[in-house]
């Protein structure tokens, strides 16, 4: 957890059940994920405005490497613009609590340039990690990760339950490089995404025998802190 006190913002919620902690996440293409939380907060990842599904959301987050990860004009509607990056220098600190989520950051540098060129120019704290804590459940976007997360990083993510992470194995990080990081996040969930043309297969390969896998049909899969499989385990949404 982050040193500062959440902020607390209210919303305006949608009626929930309140027989049901389960958390809604639905693939809607390219980095983007909703959340939906049981307390009726609909969050967006990686938001750029091209990806919509049914009713506008009450928080985007957004990481500033490439245009389809961010927009400078969102919807002015949407009451919580939360952006991976800070304008004025240094690293964004976010540690918010939105009616039932607590919304957090850790920052990573991210590079000027494609591939994975070490001499390459990079661009201190750039991108976020964000760290979404509901119903139980602790959610990361890995974002447009470009770099190996280092032991104050990982102890600052802390342990996740479920993990969104790329595999295009070149606009990000090698396939090498993100299967270490997935596998050291013991995540009991892995929600693939920027996949681009990465065989799923040579990305199951690379996590070695760790991660069972499991092929959905449907784009939302519906999970809580009850339903987290026993075994860690890669769920392809459809549309990955």
């Amino acid at each position: 957890m982050a040193n500062a006190p959440p902020r607390v913002t209210p919303v305006g919620f949608r009626q929930a059940d309140a027989n049901t902690s389960e958390v809604a996440i639905t693939y809607a293409g390219h980095s983007t994920y909703y959340i939906d939380t049981p307390g009726g907060v609909r969050i967006v990842t990686d938001y750029n405005g091209a990806y919509t599904i049914g009713r506008l959301p009450d928080v985007v987050t957004m990481n500033r490497a490439h245009s389809t990860h961010y927009t400078l004009f969102p919807d002015p509607r949407i009451p919580h613009v939360l952006h991976g990056w800070n304008d004025d220098g240094g690293p964004a600190k976010i540690n918010q609590l939105i009616g039932d989520v607590l919304i957090r950051n850790v920052t990573t540098d991210i590079r000027r340039y494609f591939g994975d060129d070490p001499n390459a120019e990079m661009i201190k704290d750039g991108n976020s990690i964000f760290i979404f804590e509901v119903a139980g459940l602790c959610i990361g976007h890995l974002g447009h990760l470009h770099v190996k997360l280092d032991d104050t990083q990982f102890a600052a993510i802390g342990r996740l339950d479920i993990a969104m992470v790329p595999i295009d194995g070149t606009y990000t990080m090698s396939l090498d490089g993100i299967s270490d990081i997935t596998r050291r996040l013991r995540a009991s969930v892995v929600l693939p995404m920027h996949r681009f043309m990465t065989p799923l297969d040579e990305f199951m390969r690379r996590i070695g025998e760790q991660f069972a896998i499991d092929v959905r049909t449907e784009r939302t899969l519906r999970i809580s802190r009850e339903t987290l499989p026993g075994t860690p385990t890669v769920i392809i949404l459809d549309g990955v």
